[in-house]
C-alpha cells in the first residue's frame, strides 16, 4: 500500500458486473487504506442533489421554479431572481466564496455559510445581463435556504426523508456543520516540498459542496436517475421540469444541477466537484453506463480520470484500470513559493468596493502593479492598455493616470466588482505595506 492518499473509481454499465478500483489512503496519520466504503467529500457534484429536492418541492406545490427567490430570502437585494435561476446559475448572484480573500479572509479563518450569505445580501444587481450563466455556488447556498424555509427542516434531514433512505444510500449525508463526525470517511491532502498537508477547512458549503458518499452510494442515484430518464422518455434526465440552457462550456448545457452533453452521440449528463482537496466526477450516458471517481488527493483530477475512462467504455475489463489511470497517479511535485518581489513599493492609494467589505490597496514596484490585501500581496502582469491579470483574475484600471480613481475586478465567479478610492496617497514607503 502505497504512503499517499489516492482515488475510488467505480465503473457500471447495464447488464454487465461493475468494475471497481481502489487506491491509496484514506487516511495518512493511521495508514487506513480506501476501501468500497470509504466516503469521499464530493464538492459540486452535491448540485445534482440539492437541484432534485427543489424539483421535488416543486411538485408536492411547496414552491414555484418561476417564483421570486425574494419571496423567501426577504434580505436578497439583487431583483427579480427565480428559483430556477438559482438552479441553472443564471441568477447573477456573484459566488461569494470568491469573495473572501477580497474580504480580508486568509485560508485558515473561520467563516459560516452565515457568513457567505450576508456577502450575498450585499449584492445589489446582477453582475452579468439577465439570462447570462454565471457558475455560482451561492446560488445553492440562496437554494439550500428556500428548501429548508419551505420543509421546516434541515437539508440533511430532508434529503434523508426523499432520497437517501428511498435510495438505500445509507453512506450519504449532508455535513453542514465542520465538527460534524462521519465514520468512513476520508481526509483530503495536498502534497508539499516536505511531505503532506491536511487540506481541511472551516466550512462547508450546505447544499453546493457538502455532501459525503460512496461511489456505491452515488451509483444509487445516478441508476434512479436514468430509470426516471429512460420511463419519461425525453432528451436529457428532468427537462420538463427545467429546461437545460447554454452554460459556460460549449457544447454542454446546464440544467438540474448537471451539465448535458445533448449531441446523440454522446449524449449524456455529468457533473465533478473540487472542495478542499477532494475532487469528484460522476458521468451518466443515456445507455447508462456511470463513470465515478472520488479522490483524497489535492494533486489528482478525478475530472480528468473520467476523461480518461470514457473512451473506454465499451470495451473496458476491471484488470485494466490501473493500467489506464496509473499516469494521473503521479502528479506534478509542488513548486516551492515564489518569494517576495524586492524593491520600493509606491502607494498609489486604498480602495472600497460596495459589494464586498474591507478595503485593497495598489501599490507600484519598478515593472509591476501589486494588489495587497491584510499585509499579502499579488504581482500583477500588464496585459494590455489599463488591464493587469493576477491568480484567478483580472484588474482594469478606470483611469490611466499615476493615481487611478477605481479599478474593475473581475474574477472567473464574481465579476464586474467596482472599486473606488478612498484616499490618496501620501507618503512612499521603502517596504512592501
Amino acid at each position: 500500500m502505497t504512503a499517499a492518499p489516492g482515488l475510488s473509481v467505480l465503473i457500471h454499465r447495464p447488464g454487465r458486473p461493475p468494475a471497481r478500483w481502489t487506491h491509496g489512503l484514506a487516511h495518512l496519520e493511521t495508514a487506513t487504506p480506501i476501501t468500497r466504503r470509504t466516503a469521499f467529500t464530493i464538492g459540486s457534484t452535491t448540485k445534482q442533489i440539492t437541484a432534485h429536492l427543489a424539483l421535488l418541492a416543486a411538485r408536492d406545490n411547496l414552491l414555484s421554479l418561476t417564483q421570486q427567490a425574494h419571496d423567501f430570502l426577504p434580505d436578497l437585494r439583487v431583483p427579480d431572481v427565480t428559483v430556477a435561476e438559482l438552479v441553472t446559475h443564471h441568477s447573477g448572484i456573484r459566488d461569494t466564496e470568491s469573495l473572501l480573500p477580497l474580504a480580508g479572509l486568509r485560508d485558515l479563518d473561520h467563516y459560516t455559510a452565515d457568513d457567505l450569505i450576508t456577502l450575498a445580501t450585499r449584492q445589489h444587481s446582477r453582475a452579468v445581463p439577465p439570462g447570462t450563466f454565471l457558475y455560482s455556488s451561492t446560488n445553492y447556498l440562496l437554494l439550500t435556504r428556500i428548501l429548508q424555509h419551505v420543509h421546516q427542516q434541515p437539508l440533511d434531514d430532508i434529503a434523508h426523508a426523499r432520497l437517501f433512505e428511498p435510495l438505500g444510500m445509507g453512506h450519504t449525508r449532508f455535513r453542514n456543520d465542520p465538527r460534524d463526525v462521519i465514520t468512513h470517511t476520508a481526509s483530503a491532502y495536498t502534497p508539499t516540498t516536505t511531505g503532506w498537508r491536511s487540506t481541511a477547512q472551516p466550512a462547508p458549503l450546505p447544499g453546493a459542496g457538502s455532501l459525503t458518499t460512496t461511489p456505491e452510494d452515488l451509483s444509487r442515484w445516478l441508476t434512479h436517475l436514468h430509470h426516471h430518464w429512460q420511463n419519461t422518455r425525453t432528451v436529457l434526465p428532468l427537462d420538463t421540469a427545467l429546461a437545460y440552457q447554454a452554460s459556460d462550456h460549449h457544447p454542454y448545457l446546464y440544467g438540474p444541477g448537471l451539465y448535458a452533453d445533448p449531441r446523440p452521440a454522446t449524449r449524456q449528463v455529468f457533473h465533478s466537484g473540487h472542495e478542499h482537496g477532494f475532487s469528484t466526477a460522476a458521468h451518466l450516458t443515456a445507455a447508462g453506463e456511470q463513470i465515478i471517481c472520488m479522490s483524497n488527493h489535492a494533486g489528482i483530477d478525478a475530472a480528468a480520470l473520467a476523461r480518461t475512462l470514457t473512451p473506454h467504455l465499451t470495451d473496458l475489463e476491471p484488470d485494466q484500470l490501473p493500467g489506464l489511470l496509473t499516469e494521473h497517479l503521479a502528479p506534478l511535485p509542488p513548486q516551492a513559493p515564489c518569494p517576495p518581489e524586492p524593491g520600493r513599493h509606491h502607494d498609489i492609494g486604498s480602495y472600497r468596493c460596495a459589494d464586498v467589505p474591507g478595503t485593497l490597496r495598489l501599490t507600484r514596484t519598478l515593472d509591476h502593479l501589486h494588489l495587497w490585501r491584510r499585509g499579502t500581496a499579488d504581482r500583477l502582469t500588464a496585459t494590455g492598455g489599463e488591464t493587469h491579470t493576477g491568480p484567478g483574475y483580472t484588474l482594469t484600471l478606470h483611469t490611466a493616470s499615476a493615481h487611478p480613481t477605481g479599478f474593475t475586478l473581475d474574477l472567473a465567479r464574481a465579476p464586474a466588482l467596482h472599486y473606488t478610492r478612498i484616499n490618496r496617497p501620501d507618503h512612499t514607503r521603502a517596504e512592501p505595506p
